[in-house]
């Protein structure tokens, strides 16, 4: 039988190494490498054609180059390639970041083997694969024309009320007690979630929305 081929981007190595062994008793699967970040992957993809998988397993938060940025440029050289996130972070904000990077799915680092295997059958079967919770949130984040479909996080609606004021980013962030790529974070999630495409757009769904109040 011929093995769908992965690679596993991850900063751990014993993680990395630990996943390599799970994948490679699946039946359909064989792992062809390991890379500690993405830059090495870059490296790799670029070095020979036999060093491009069916499938990558890709972490986030990584050194030089993190998991985002290396699936965009995945996503613009190598789009027939699946990535798929398997990661400790469950931030709505870093799991849009991913999917509108290019991600086909994601999946978190506690999940059960059976699921891990399962999934990985599905992308290269089906082009994609999603757990209910990220079904929920893709869904909510194209319903924007049925405002009372979306549902907001506390740290949200605050976010939204403090964008209604003269305050930057970079303030909000100070306000918030939080860095400006949470806020970053936080700003994409809503523009996605209400089909948005900028702040006047946020600070006129709020208003509208009696979230925030002249």
């Amino acid at each position: 039988m011929i093995k769908n081929s992965v690679v596993i981007v991850d900063d751990h190595t014993l993680l990395s190494q630990a996943i390599a062994g799970m994948v490679n008793t699946f039946n359909k699967f064989k792992v062809l490498y390991t890379c500690k970040n993405g830059q090495e992957l870059v490296d790799k993809f670029n070095a020979s054609p036999q060093n491009i998988p069916d499938v990558v397993l890709m972490d986030i938060n990584m050194p030089i180059m993190n998991g985002i940025e290396t699936t965009e440029w995945i996503e613009k050289n190598y789009s027939y390639v699946n990535v798929m996130a398997l990661s400790v972070e469950d931030e709505d904000a870093t799991i849009i970041k991913m999917l509108k990077a290019g991600a086909i799915g994601y999946l978190l680092k506690d999940t059960e083997k059976t699921e891990l295997e399962h999934a990985l059958n599905e992308i290269v079967e089906n082009g994609f694969f999603h757990t209910k919770n990220v079904t929920n949130l893709l869904m909510n984040s194209i319903s924007g024309k049925n405002d009372h479909s979306i549902t907001f996080k506390e740290r949200e609606i605050t976010f939204m009320k403090l964008a209604c004021t003269e305050l930057t980013y970079k303030e909000i962030a100070e306000k918030m007690c939080l860095s400006p790529k949470t806020i970053d974070g936080y700003r994409d999630v809503l523009f996605t979630k209400l089909n948005v495409k900028n702040r006047v757009g946020l600070v006129t769904y709020a208003i509208k929305n009696k979230i925030y109040t002249l």
